[in-house]
């Protein structure tokens, strides 16, 4: 099967949807892993995707890599492919637009790392989100060390990683790795779309440079932070819906802004 057919982007009405199609457990063998990197590539170039939902499905996010194409790698076949495996996940996390993970059934592994990659995570009640690497003698190997820490707090992400246990979308709500819970038999993908899509006719740049000085400042010091926003901030002076949105603000009131992502 060919990395387009195992994964896809599908955009309508300013969303894009990153929809992965590897049944029966969307096993991330490096075809999708290919797939993700030219994928999260072509929404960030496209105009027409404001905002993007990763979505595996009705039954299951992502359930991990494939360990039956993994088994059988020599050290040197993972050196190789492990830059390609971050490289996926890495594109994914840098798409300059809001970024939200619709999960269902499980997200383990590959599939967590994916999940952290996007902005915010919404997870259907019955969903079961963790790193099990540790079980395989591993560890995380496409930013689950990183991310989890980052978002979780390192005491949470030791746990989760030195067990490998699975965690339930009620206590991934209370330890920070999802952002929100969708009762069982509602559907998660609708709630994450309707999310994304208040961005369709968002001020563009400024989401991206929101996205940007937040991402980016968390990797540094608060001063080199600050200087970050301020730059990003007044870079924003130059744009089309920065002149829109005082304009209408101070003609009608704040939030009547019809931007044109210019």
């Amino acid at each position: 099967m060919s990395e387009r057919e195992l994964v896809r982007l599908e955009v309508a009405d300013g969303v894009g949807t990153i929809r992965l199609d590897r049944p029966p457990m969307n096993a991330l063998d490096a075809a999708l892993q290919d797939g993700l990197l030219r994928l999260a590539a072509e929404a960030t170039e496209r105009r027409d995707v404001r905002a993007v939902v990763v979505y595996g499905g009705e039954k299951v996010f992502a359930a991990g890599a494939d360990i039956k194409e993994m088994a059988g790698w020599s050290y040197t076949d993972m050196v190789d492919r492990s830059v390609g495996l971050q490289a996926a996940f890495t594109a994914v996390a840098r798409i300059p637009k809001p970024t939200v993970a619709a999960i269902t059934g499980y997200a383990l592994g590959g599939g967590c790392e994916l999940a952290l990659a996007c902005d915010l995570r919404f997870a259907a009640s019955d969903a079961k989100l963790g790193q099990p690497e540790i079980l395989l003698g591993l560890i995380p190997g496409a930013g689950g060390t990183q991310r989890l820490a980052r978002l979780v707090g390192p005491s949470k992400a030791k746990d989760l990683i030195f067990t490998g246990r699975m965690v339930g979308a009620e206590e991934a709500l209370a330890m920070g790795l999802v952002d929100r819970v969708v009762p069982a038999g509602a559907h998660v993908y609708a709630v994450a779309v309707e999310w994304a899509a208040r961005f369709a006719t968002g001020p563009a740049y400024a989401l991206r440079a929101a996205k940007e000085a937040i991402d980016r400042g968390l990797s540094t010091d608060l001063d080199t932070g600050l200087e970050l926003e301020r730059q990003q901030f007044a870079g924003l002076f130059a744009t089309e819906d920065r002149a829109t949105g005082m304009r209408s603000f101070i003609e009608k009131g704040p939030g009547k802004a019809v931007f044109e992502g210019r």
